[in-house]
């Protein structure tokens, strides 16, 4: 009798955990609902950062043929860009999200059309938007592990047999049937010591199969929230919600028993006491690891399903976030116009990261060299306006009234550093970045838009200026193929280059011993030097500043650089 009161109690306590746990998901989803409600139209909250620092594995398994390159994104800060685009609910969406920041279209091929489409239905619809993000919050997070590291090693796996798992089982359900029919004392203590056996190992065993379990767990979120997604009504998005149908079913097999492996409905370790409860019952009994080889063997020719179903929820997430984003700016933004000929014309523009940017409206049809003293603007607004051409061409959203211009392929040189690791020094890593954007205009694809910021920094003036201005005359000399913005302190650039470059400028003014920017682009060269007034803005010595000015003065007069 003491073993059936026993097993009663038990059976009693898991009843009374599934029903706190049906409730409290039941919570979870109205407040959820809520704050889909509240982040629209605000900066992504907290509960939105990602949770890897590495989001490229899908860019890497779908290279094209140009991609805004390493030293670009690293220039223009684009993964705080994308910080404050991302609203993905998945790891797959943050995944599709970086890889169309990192590959702008050069080319128009439907696909902004379509996606206007879908953003104009989700704009107007806050219970579809809120129904979408639930089913995307089933899938979640696959934490530190990407679907994409892992997906082309299943083959390598080795599941193991499922030999000492079934035969704990065994024992284990042989100290039950003990405890209840003849002896409890000691079915019990072989029902403590099976239990003991399998927690030890259990650790030992999963270790090495982790980041498989986590990706299968994370393809099994994938098909549940896929499923959840073919039940709305009239879904916006129409052409993955049929390829997500082709999946699922084709996917179907790997599914069944999928509950064993799988934890919560949203990420793992998510504190609903159903899955601590499954968490124990998986490490006791090792159901999940005997599972993990059944559906190991399923996925061998299922892989390619997999890869469509992460596709097709990473760009629904994605757009989703696009959405979210336009909201947030309260239509401080625009859609861009392409041409056919090449032009490059924004009105208003200004930096996404900036809290109060000054905007800048500008017509280029030939490249632009800017001058101005530190601090005046220069680097930002080349930054501007490259950001808003990689964003044009990839979220189809600009930060300005307007954008105009032809399709591009974006390149920069700009916030370089030394490279240690190879020897190089700064004025050899400058070279080589210049060296891939003199190689990228011979591509017969879309012409290069380039923006360099402070030409040949890294060397002597006499070189700097010679070198620097031949390189931008071999740009404006190639006019079809490059259009290029660069910011220099080199006056001399405008006279050399006057004939081939619109020549403008930023600067400032001094007022009560302080120098302060408007930050607008004006026209013509800069005629004011303010780098010298800025030692005495944060307080240096009068006597170095005063000297510092006359020597300057002097040598604009005689090009004496005397002591």
């Amino acid at each position: 009798m003491t073993g059936i009161w026993f097993l009663i109690i038990v059976t009693a306590i898991i009843f009374a955990v599934f029903l706190i746990g049906y409730r409290n998901s039941k919570i979870e989803e109205k407040k959820f609902i809520m704050k889909c409600a509240d982040e629209f139209g605000s900066a992504p909250s907290a509960r939105l950062k990602k949770q890897r620092d590495d989001i490229s594995g899908y860019f890497k398994e779908n290279i094209s043929d140009y991609s805004v390159d390493d030293i670009t994104w690293n220039d223009l800060d684009m993964h705080t860009v994308y910080d404050r685009l991302n609203y993905c609910e998945t790891s797959s969406g943050e995944e599709y999200l970086y890889y169309m920041l990192r590959t702008p279209q050069t080319e128009d091929t439907g696909i902004f059309a379509k996606m206007e489409k879908e953003l104009e239905a989700l704009s107007g619809s806050e219970d579809e938007r809120c129904k979408i993000k639930q089913c995307l919050l089933r899938v979640g997070k696959s934490g530190k592990y990407s679907i994409y590291d892992y997906l082309p090693l299943i083959d390598k796996a080795n599941p193991g047999s499922d030999g000492f798992h079934i035969l704990m089982l065994i024992i284990m359900a042989g100290s039950i049937f003990s405890m209840v029919f003849f002896n409890f004392m000691i079915g019990f203590l072989i029902l403590i010591t099976a239990m003991a056996i399998n927690v030890v190992s259990y650790y030992k065993i999963k270790a090495s199969l982790q980041p498989y379990m986590v990706t299968f767990s994370y393809v099994l979120r994938l098909i549940r929230g896929g499923r959840e997604l073919l039940s709305l009504e009239d879904c916006t998005f129409y052409d993955e919600i049929r390829e997500i149908k082709e999946c699922t079913i084709d996917l179907k097999s790997f599914t069944k028993g999928s509950w064993i492996l799988m934890s919560g409905s949203k990420v793992m370790g998510s504190g609903n006491p159903i899955d601590i409860l499954m968490d124990y019952a998986r490490m006791l009994t090792h159901i999940d690891l005997i599972k993990f080889n059944s559906m190991y063997r399923k996925l061998q020719d299922k892989k390619e399903s997999v890869h469509k179903l992460t596709k097709d929820i990473g760009y629904i997430d994605s757009v989703m976030s696009v959405c979210y984003y336009r909201a947030s700016l309260d239509r401080n933004y625009c859609k861009p116009e392409f041409l056919t000929e090449k032009h490059y014309e924004i009105k208003e523009g200004c930096h996404p990261l900036m809290n109060a940017p000054v905007p800048n409206t500008f017509t280029a049809d030939r490249g632009f060299l800017i001058t101005g003293s530190n601090a005046s603007g220069k680097s930002t607004f080349l930054k501007m306006c490259a950001i808003n051409t990689i964003l044009a061409q990839t979220i189809h959203t600009c930060i300005c009234k307007e954008y105009r211009a032809s399709f591009f392929r974006v390149f920069s040189s700009m916030a370089l550093k030394d490279d240690l690791n190879l020897g190089d020094s700064y004025y050899m890593v400058e070279i080589k970045s210049l060296k891939r954007i003199l190689d990228a205009k011979d591509d017969s694809r879309a012409a290069v838009l380039c923006f360099i910021d402070e030409v040949l920094r890294g060397t002597n003036t006499v070189e700097r200026i010679a070198a620097s201005s031949k390189i931008l005359e071999f740009f404006a000399n190639h006019k079809d193929s490059v259009m290029c913005f660069a910011a220099t302190h080199d006056g001399e650039l405008s006279d050399i280059l006057g004939k081939l470059y619109d020549i403008r400028h930023f600067e400032g003014e001094m007022k009560e011993n302080d120098v302060l920017f408007d930050y607008k682009l004006k026209d013509g060269p800069a005629t004011k030097r303010n780098a010298i007034n800025l030692l005495r803005t944060i307080g240096y010595n009068d006597m170095i500043v005063r000297e510092a000015e006359n020597m300057a003065i002097r040598f604009e007069n005689t090009g004496d650089w005397t002591l």
